[in-house]
């Protein structure tokens, strides 16, 4: 995947106001002509690798700030909000949004603060999860200190599917002074990993498998060594509430034991050679298939992009109780329901098989509409045969011809679905499993004729 370029004329434009230059004077400053700088303040060129260093070398400037529009998430960040519902009637497209970031990026800024901390009556500050995960969309779900960190621990225990285990006990024993114990259930009921300080232990319960249980030693390590770098990291985000900054470090624990699993260059190689085949990842760096897809997310380092993977995890009343859109640009997930015609509903009809469907979603104008989506059911962590779960990886269909998992015959001759965001929330005509009618339409009545859908309405 190529890098996307940088196009920060509005960040330039102020950087000039500031050290109160004209367009002449700046681009004499910059060995650029005045006309190359009107179009990079116009957002019409880019800027080049050669203009950064001058611009950082001319005026001390810091050159993150050209990438500000990050701090909201990015156009992703905003098409994620606009996606509200509040907002369906101005049909916003994703061209609006783009023009409106780089036209006026403090504007935008300001209508995404706006936005997160005010509501209906009820600030999202209130909801940990909700800040939390706002928060991770920011980034994108793309920790690049932490992947290079865990890279590096990761090159260093010589890390492999054959002793995966046996390297992560060893780090424990041997830097840590701390042994690998499993304990019955009926000793650890209510846990999966327990610290024991005093025994020197880290005792995990008989219930995870294999790959959960290497997972959990591998966070357990992220946890003694990365602590410092994982608290400033989240004491930069600006949270309400200890509980949504607790539930952010949680996640940064889990990103660094996910990386130290598939280190960022050898899991992309693999992703690449392997066409993204999910049960062979599974099995090469022996994950399950929820880590694996968490890892898809994250993967949009510089230079070394991967496909922008969207991931959830929905329960049979089709609630997210996870939802990452990563780089995708995915608004589908903001919605509080799903479509269930979506295939992550019927995969639960179907235990432990990856289940395929090409979907177009109606109602989404601020992002992506077109998707290749996979599903499966998955145990919950521990608790095998009591709590279930699908999780969903989706990416846009103009990508999966690089899947493996979408060029399978049938997978090819199926036309794609068109699905809506909750029956509250689509317009679609006909839909026979209808159960609600779209929020302010108007409802069309007929005394003679019974129609195959519960609800007749027009655009109203």
């Amino acid at each position: 995947m190529s890098d996307q370029a940088i196009f920060a004329g509005a960040a330039i434009r102020r950087l000039r106001k500031r050290e109160g230059l004209t367009q002449a004077a700046m681009a004499s400053r910059l060995s650029i002509s005045a006309s190359y700088l009107n179009l990079i303040e116009r957002n019409q060129r880019p800027l080049s690798a050669r203009v950064i260093v001058q611009i950082v070398d001319a005026f001390d400037f810091d050159p993150r700030s050209l990438r500000e529009d990050e701090s909201i998430g990015g156009v992703d960040g905003l098409a994620r909000r606009f996606a509200d519902e509040r907002f369906a009637e101005f049909d916003i497209d994703r061209d609006e949004i783009t023009e409106f970031l780089g036209a006026a990026p403090q504007a935008a800024a300001a209508f995404a603060y706006l936005y997160d901390n005010a509501g209906l009556g009820v600030r999202p500050s209130a909801d940990p999860l909700v800040q939390s995960r706002l928060e991770i969309e920011k980034w994108r779900n793309h920790f690049p200190d932490l992947d290079t960190a865990a890279e590096t621990l990761a090159d260093e225990l010589r890390l492999s599917r054959s002793d995966l285990g046996v390297a992560l006990a060893e780090r424990l024993q041997k830097k840590h002074q701390l042994a690998i114990r499993i304990l019955p259930r009926d000793v650890m009921p209510t846990a999966l990993r327990r610290l024991d300080l005093h025994a020197r232990q880290l005792q995990l319960s008989e219930m995870l498998t294999p790959a959960s249980r290497n997972f959990q030693i591998a966070v357990q390590i992220a946890q003694l060594e990365q602590r410092d770098a994982i608290v400033e990291l989240a004491s930069g985000s600006k949270f309400a509430d200890e509980a949504s900054r607790t539930l952010f470090e949680r996640h940064l624990y889990g990103y660094f034991g996910a990386a130290l699993l598939m280190p960022y260059s050898r899991f992309l190689r693999a992703c690449e050679s392997t066409n993204f085949d999910l049960q062979v990842l599974q099995m090469r760096f022996g994950v399950s298939l929820e880590q694996l897809a968490h890892r898809l997310t994250t993967l949009q380092r510089v230079g070394q992009r991967g496909l922008p993977f969207f991931m959830a995890r929905i329960d049979r009343a089709g609630q997210f109780s996870k939802r990452f859109a990563g780089a995708s640009g995915a608004t589908m997930l903001e919605s509080e329901n799903s479509c269930p015609l979506w295939i992550a509903h019927k995969a639960f009809e179907r235990p432990g098989q990856l289940c395929t469907q090409s979907v177009v979603v109606d109602g989404v104008d601020a992002g992506p509409d077109s998707w290749f989506t996979m599903a499966q059911t998955v145990d919950g962590s521990g608790a095998a045969g009591e709590a279930q779960f699908v999780v969903v990886l989706g990416v846009e269909a103009r990508f999966a011809s690089h899947l493996a998992q979408a060029k399978t015959a049938e997978t090819m001759m199926m036309p794609a679905q068109r699905i809506g965001l909750g029956c509250e929330r689509c317009h679609l005509q006909e839909c026979r499993q209808r159960s609600l009618p779209p929020a302010r339409a108007t409802l069309q009545f007929d005394t003679i004729t019974k129609g195959v859908t519960p609800f007749s309405f027009g655009d109203g």
